[in-house]
């Protein structure tokens, strides 16, 4: 079987995880795997011998997708998996009646002015604007074509199905993957957290920073990593609500050794799916706090982890919770053992494998 996956991007979530399924799925010797896109900014000696470079900048760069798909159709893949929304857009233009390529797309997440009660079908609640409609109108086209929208998070799968209108034989749920090995739970108190992700508002870092105010150990220490346009002004809301006590690193590379490094994972985001670094904490032994939205409730093992999104006081509620817990390294050991079961590349890639025969085997 020869798999092709696409990528538009260089970094993010949907990146290194088609980088660490096509390395798993390469190794194991069922199938022939190559990665097109811009070369990964994380993991590209995973993928060493097995990228071709393709860039597509932008959606409407026609000629840049036309020669992605001339690039795709000359390797002649079984299946073409696009990894991101604008690889989607590309890879529905390979779907053709009688031709004997199947196209895959991973939907890993939503434009960011999606609040999390629309997401849910909450009655009355706020839509998103104009152009983020039209966004999904072109997301619910391109899963109608494609033979199959594969979603990490089941509340994804229903998002799909409820307000995209995708028939529900063109979804299917496959968690994502990450590297499991090396579990460091902490062996004392909770002391040093550790954000990461971009700085975005929707990401939630100032609330995170409100809601440490007041409840902060004198002796416990915030890393930020990653980069962004709110970074500034985190910068000085940090300084002004916990000086000396928040370090910003920016964007790294070395995010698993960081979150060894660390005793706990904090992720206050107005609007997830199945985050990434959630799962890389916890295969890393790390108890995890993280707001109850998308599919994160499925992730973690500790309901006590779970605060209500953009809301500080229900936060750091949770904060001091994790701060007094009396053993964080039993948290940290269940939360190894279900990301193991749940997110090691093994069990991704044999799922991933298991679709792409089903569709092979379907006229």
């Amino acid at each position: 079987m020869r798999i092709a996956y696409l990528l538009t991007q260089d970094r993010g979530g949907p990146v290194d995880v088609a980088v660490r399924l096509a390395a798993t799925l390469a190794a194991s010797g069922e199938a022939e795997v190559r990665v097109f896109g811009p070369p990964p900014a994380r993991g590209a000696d995973l993928v060493a011998g097995l990228h071709e470079p393709v860039t597509v900048a932008g959606k409407g760069d026609l000629r840049a997708g036309r020669l992605a798909r001339e690039a795709l159709r000359a390797w002649r893949p079984d299946v073409v998996h696009a990894q991101d929304r604008r690889a989607g857009l590309v890879g529905a233009g390979l779907v053709r009646p009688r031709a004997g390529t199947r196209v895959v797309q991973t939907y890993h997440g939503l434009p960011d002015d999606v609040g999390e009660a629309w997401f849910r079908g909450a009655a009355g609640a706020a839509g998103p604007s104009a152009y983020t409609r039209a966004v999904l109108a072109a997301d619910a086209g391109v899963a109608r074509v494609v033979h199959r929208t594969v979603v990490p998070a089941t509340s994804m799968g229903g998002f799909l199905r409820r307000r995209l209108r995708v028939p529900a034989h063109r979804v299917a749920h496959i968690d994502n993957c990450v590297e499991v090995a090396g579990a460091s739970p902490p062996r004392g108190p909770v002391r040093r957290l550790v954000f990461v992700g971009l700085l975005v508002e929707r990401k939630g870092l100032p609330v995170l920073l409100e809601a440490l105010t007041g409840v902060m150990p004198d002796d416990a220490v915030l890393t930020v990593v990653g980069d962004g346009p709110l970074r500034g002004a985190a910068e000085e809301m940090a300084r002004r609500l916990l000086p000396g006590r928040v370090a910003f690193l920016g964007f790294r590379q070395d995010v698993a050794r960081l979150l060894r490094e660390h005793d706990a994972l904090v992720l206050p985001s107005l609007l997830e799916q199945q985050p990434l670094v959630v799962a890389e904490a916890m295969a890393a032994g790390k108890p995890v706090v993280a707001t109850d939205t998308g599919g994160v409730a499925e992730m973690l093992v500790d309901g006590a982890g779970l605060a209500v999104p953009g809301d500080a006081a229900d936060l750091a509620l949770r904060l001091e919770h994790l701060f007094a817990h009396p053993d964080p390294g039993r948290w940290g050991r269940a939360s190894a053992e279900r990301a193991r079961a749940r997110f090691a590349p093994e069990v991704c890639a044999e799922r991933h494998l298991a679709l792409y025969r089903d569709l092979l085997a379907d006229p």
